[in-house]
């Protein structure tokens, strides 16, 4: 089984009442969805709401700018001091575990491998801003040339096996991890909206079913309903022991019935959901846990 320490403290369901639309469709055989040429993808509900997520371009863009803040934060900072937000990292720490994270990253799309990744062995580093700088333009260089239809491993379950996962997941580990490092100054950088939202259904439908191990089986038994105070996105999340959650959208203006309710800003429930701040919630305090991934 692949290590999945890198990926642990920040792990989309494809339910199997969807499906995946792109301009250019073909059928991935794995997943009997639809996948594409292009670099913007749509979800299609069954009740026939199509909700856009994030593309390629806009996955680079993220990262380019998320990375430059965290440079900036960790730069600022005492090495040796300790990061509030993931204890008992250090900034140091930190440093070093996002540059060896975009590293193993960048290894494995270049290998375009199949099989689960491996993280590069640990090596003492003297000098970890400048590994994180090598590391930041060296996956940089592949995610360009990386087409997001391209087959490659995944560690969830509830993914299609395709780059695209990974453009995505390195755009919200560079902003996660932002968030972190700016965490001891008073300079925290607000989200996009339209990004929180992105990471919030990342969060839900691809890293929860990665949380959802041999590992850490599921013990929760229930349904939950997530609703962005900002806007109209709901998803309802339905927890089977031994299974992988189920997310699905919700119709906005539907009654839904759950065993536990969480709401907030877009910004506000994917730091929650991530670890970051306390989810505020109501209802069976077993599914509100089984939401949070750490």
């Amino acid at each position: 089984m692949a290590d999945r320490s890198l990926f642990a403290s920040d792990w989309h369901t494809w339910g199997r009442s969807e499906r995946v639309v792109f301009p250019d469709q073909l059928t991935h055989s794995r997943c009997g969805v639809h996948i594409a040429r292009g670099t913007m993808c749509l979800r299609l509900t069954e009740e026939g709401d199509v909700r856009t997520v994030l593309g390629v371009q806009r996955w680079l863009s993220a990262f380019d700018e998320q990375s430059r803040m965290f440079r900036d934060a960790v730069r600022e900072a005492d090495a040796d001091a300790p990061v509030p937000s993931c204890p008992p990292w250090t900034f140091g720490q930190l440093t070093m575990h996002v540059g060896r994270f975009l590293q193993t990253v960048g290894v494995h799309l270049r290998s375009g491998s199949q099989e689960p990744m491996r993280p590069e062995p640990l090596v003492t580093v003297p000098d970890p801003l400048g590994f994180l700088d090598e590391q930041v333009t060296a996956l940089r260089e592949v995610l360009a040339a990386t087409p997001g239809n391209r087959p490659v491993w995944t560690f969830s379950p509830a993914a299609p096996r395709l780059a695209w996962f990974w453009h995505r997941r390195v755009a919200h580990e560079m902003a996660l991890r932002r968030w972190d490092a700016q965490s001891a100054s008073r300079a925290q950088a607000p989200f996009s909206r339209e990004l929180a939202l992105d990471g919030v259904d990342e969060a839900l439908g691809t890293l929860l079913a990665a949380k959802q191990d041999v590992d850490s089986p599921l013990a929760a038994s229930g349904t939950a309903l997530v609703t962005c105070d900002d806007g109209d996105e709901s998803w309802r999340v339905r927890f089977v022991p031994g299974e992988v959650p189920e997310v699905r959208q919700v119709k906005p203006g539907a009654t839904v019935t759950t065993d536990a309710r969480v709401s907030g800003r877009a910004s506000s429930l994917y730091l929650a959901l991530t670890g970051r701040c306390p989810l505020n919630g109501e209802g069976d305090p077993a599914v509100l846990a089984a939401l949070r991934l750490r």
